[in-house]
């Protein structure tokens, strides 16, 4: 069950921010395979200042139009698994938002079952 966060720079449109978000829950369901609906992302904006990252790290051109992704999920968890999310992400927010891929970086977290509660406090079991 993924949760996804994802980080920008401040003054895209609504339609830009939910169009990243589609992708990254296409990305967790199709290429993930985590069930059908399960859509929890949230979309922080921050001034220039307060994204920090380097324009150059292990030779990749960032721009202002860095986009930061992280997933938590426990779904997912085999290393073909990851590199095809990896490569569709970049590869979808290129093709849909022209979004170079120097500009995403993603970061997946992988968690148990029993690290999730999905409402009333009850653990997910």
């Amino acid at each position: 069950m993924p949760f996804a966060r994802v980080d920008l720079v401040k003054g895209k449109s609504a339609e830009y921010r939910a169009a990243v978000a589609n992708v990254v829950a296409d990305g967790i369901v199709g290429v993930l395979k985590a069930p059908k609906g399960d859509r929890f992302i949230v979309v922080s904006e921050h001034e220039p200042d307060n994204l920090i990252y380097d324009r150059h790290f292990l030779g990749s051109e960032r721009s202002s139009d860095f986009v930061l992704i992280q997933v938590t999920s426990t779904v997912g968890n085999d290393k073909e698994s990851k590199l095809a999310f990896f490569r569709y992400i970049a590869d979808e927010l290129k093709s849909r938002l022209s979004i170079r891929p120097d500009d995403v970086m993603i970061n997946l977290v992988f968690v148990e079952r029993s690290d999730w509660s999905f409402g009333k406090g009850d653990p997910w079991t």
